[in-house]
């Protein structure tokens, strides 16, 4: 199991329990939030979609925050559980799956952004879980929380899918290097970079957390490796420098970003427990203005969802 250490999250009184992100890098069994068997929205076609719990951000606009830190076991969400699925054990919280309906009561309430429905698990115990569905899916696609921070698991899990003649994608957030790690890379099929915001004031007032030049190295790297799947770009006015980053990206890799799918996301507030839990959705007209923006800068294949 993760080492663990308290880190603030900026406001006042509390805590988040979160990874120690240099053993994290080294775990081979790793918190998993959980597994969709069937997923049409996480990467192209029928993918199995595997959430990690952990993440290096903490996003305003989060639509599964609690998927950012691990339970600190306070034991808020026990007494509100209908089924008794949760109890306290020898100063942890216990999750017994076999009575859980998945009401999600328990995350929300959870004042730490966690989940006490946690299970860590290896590659194999995670290929074991989506072997069912494999006559029925194309590949897997990784996500969180952030993927990234555990890179040896990510790469034992998709060793195990490429034998299996599946994809591999990583939905990540690009805070991290991934040229640092050239083995995972070797046995990704490609990454779906999300661009969270472009200078760094805005981005640390979105994520909570300085800007680092990972995102840009990040956009080189896998736009040099024919690695980058996908820019994704979340669109809310007045928290997203949406015109910015298009532009930015542009900048960075001027002789790739044109046949880059771009995906323009509508913030939605589902899920959002953060400052923009009641935050507006940017009206369609608006959405028509970025993409006529991104087709003005040379965008070929712009979506938006």
């Amino acid at each position: 199991m993760a080492e663990h250490q308290i880190k603030e999250n900026g406001s006042k009184g509390s805590q988040l329990l979160t990874i120690d992100y240099k053993t994290a890098r080294n775990l081979e069994k790793v918190p998993i939030n959980k597994i969709i068997p069937l997923s049409t929205v996480d990467g192209p076609g029928a993918r199995s979609a595997i959430f990690v719990q952990g993440c290096n951000l903490a996003c305003e606009y989060c639509h599964n925050p609690e998927t950012q830190n691990l339970c600190v076991h306070c034991g808020i969400c026990v007494p509100g559980c209908p089924t008794g699925a949760l109890t306290m054990s020898n100063g942890k919280v216990r999750w017994n799956q076999e009575i859980c309906i998945d009401c999600d009561q328990c995350i929300k309430i959870c004042p730490y952004f966690a989940s006490p429905k946690v299970i860590y698990m290896d590659a194999s115990e995670v290929m074991e879980r989506i072997e069912k569905n494999r006559p029925f899916i194309r590949g897997i696609s990784v996500s969180g929380g952030e993927c990234s921070i555990y890179p040896l698991f990510l790469t034992q899990l998709f060793r195990l899918a490429r034998e299996k003649n599946l994809t591999t994608l990583m939905d990540a957030n690009g805070a991290i290097d991934l040229g640092l790690y050239p083995e995972l890379m070797e046995v990704t099929s490609g990454v779906m970079l999300d661009l969270k915001a472009w200078s760094p004031e805005v981005f640390k007032k979105l994520t909570r957390v300085e800007k680092g030049d990972g995102l840009k190295k990040n956009l080189q790297f896998l736009a040099e490796q024919n690695k980058l799947a996908e820019i994704r770009l979340v669109c809310a006015e007045e928290w997203v420098d949406v015109t910015d980053a298009l532009q930015g990206v542009t900048e960075v890799i001027p002789n790739h970003y044109q046949r880059i799918p771009i995906k323009l996301i509508i913030f939605r507030q589902n899920g959002v427990r953060g400052k923009m839990k009641t935050h507006e959705s940017p009206s369609l007209e608006s959405m028509a203005q970025y993409e006529a923006y991104a087709k003005k800068l040379g965008y070929q294949d712009i979506t938006i969802k």
